[in-house]
């Protein structure tokens, strides 16, 4: 306490008796030292001004607390005390910027935060860079509508399956959340399926527009299966047990491109074409016909949205010729650089006008 002692003269006294003014002047004249020199104390030197701190900051005026709150949030060293403190004052303007994001606040202490105080203490925890299961349990179990968007928009978020159900459930009656909710890398493929039962054809759709390929490709077989009903084509091919067999693969969470290159090579053509409807979102009415006509490059589009490799979209090429049929060996190198020089950015918007085409 020497350096605190020789900034502020009388300093024991002050804390142990002094009324709030001294206390608060006092107060501001430490934490400024401390924020000054932060970045070359020593744990125990931290912990020194942890314990004067605490007993001072409480006397000072709203407005310093919040601009201690906002410079301490911003260090990996804060008083641990001092900042736990803080973070529960009913004051969201100062507990909000340590709730957001300091790191010396641990899990046990942000639950705790979590299950006593009010949404706007929940909003802000909700926006820090990672979420514990732990805590996302609470948050979705006690948050309201605008929390519960927020945590579950939250890429660094993890959710138990019991937070998850409850987020699904939660999201049967807000359309907001459940395009935030089915957008999450983590969402299982069940919990992908039970979300869609609970939401309306409307959503669905909007859903299937934002979120990744891979995502849409989920999305319709997870659709199927809850219809119960293949797609109709109106084709001379039969593809209603090829689509079975591919939500039977899907189910099985087989359906990839290894499946996809071994439909091709043995020329299935109907598994080849419903498998590749499943994994881009494109219908198979729609595929069948631009596969069957005069050119390879949808089969280089799809292909390249998909991050196929090179041998899938070749094996894809040979099956649209037929097995009587021999491609000339110019033509595939042709196909191959095309390939090679096609943008994805390019391949996905052909084929987002594809999907936007068959939707209207």
């Amino acid at each position: 306490m020497t350096v605190a002692t020789s900034l502020i003269p009388g300093l024991d006294e002050i804390v142990r008796n002094g009324d709030p003014k001294r206390r608060a002047e006092a107060a501001r004249g430490i934490a400024e030292l401390f924020l000054t020199g932060a970045a070359n104390l020593r744990p125990d030197h931290v912990d020194l001004f942890d314990g004067i701190l605490i007993e001072l900051v409480p006397h000072t005026e709203t407005a310093a607390r919040v601009d201690l709150a906002e410079r301490l949030s911003l260090l990996g060293n804060a008083p641990r005390a001092l900042v736990g403190q803080l973070a529960r004052e009913d004051e969201i303007s100062i507990a909000g910027p340590l709730l957001r994001r300091s790191p010396v606040i641990d899990q046990q202490a942000l639950i705790e935060i979590a299950r006593i105080k009010g949404q706007g203490h929940l909003l802000a925890m909700s926006e820090r860079p990672t979420l514990s299961p732990d805590l996302t349990d609470v948050i979705v179990r006690r948050g309201d509508r605008d929390v519960v968007r927020r945590a579950a928009g939250n890429a660094g978020a993890l959710f138990s399956p019991t937070g998850y159900s409850v987020l699904v459930k939660r999201a049967s009656h807000d359309g907001v959340l459940t395009l935030t909710v089915g957008q999450r890398d983590d969402l299982s493929g069940p919990q992908l399926k039970e979300l869609l039962e609970g939401s309306i054809d409307i959503i669905r759709r909007r859903l299937f527009e934002v979120v990744k390929p891979g995502r849409q490709a989920a999305i319709k077989l997870a659709i199927s299966e809850l219809s119960g009903e293949p797609e109709i084509v109106e084709s001379r091919r039969d593809f209603v047990p090829a689509q079975r067999a591919i939500l039977a693969l899907h189910s099985a969470g087989e359906l990839n491109e290894a499946a996809l290159f071994g439909f091709a090579k043995t020329h299935k053509y109907e598994e080849a074409v419903a498998a590749l409807s499943a994994m881009s979102g494109v219908k198979i009415a729609t595929l069948d016909r631009l596969i069957t006509g005069d050119r390879y490059d949808p089969i280089l589009i799809v292909g390249k949205t998909l991050d196929l490799e090179w041998a899938t979209v070749r094996a894809l090429i040979l099956l649209r010729l037929g097995p009587s049929r021999v491609a000339a060996p110019a033509d595939i190198e042709s196909a191959r650089v095309n390939f090679t020089r096609l943008m994805p950015s390019t391949a996905a918007r052909v084929v987002g006008f594809w999907q936007t085409r068959q939707s209207a």
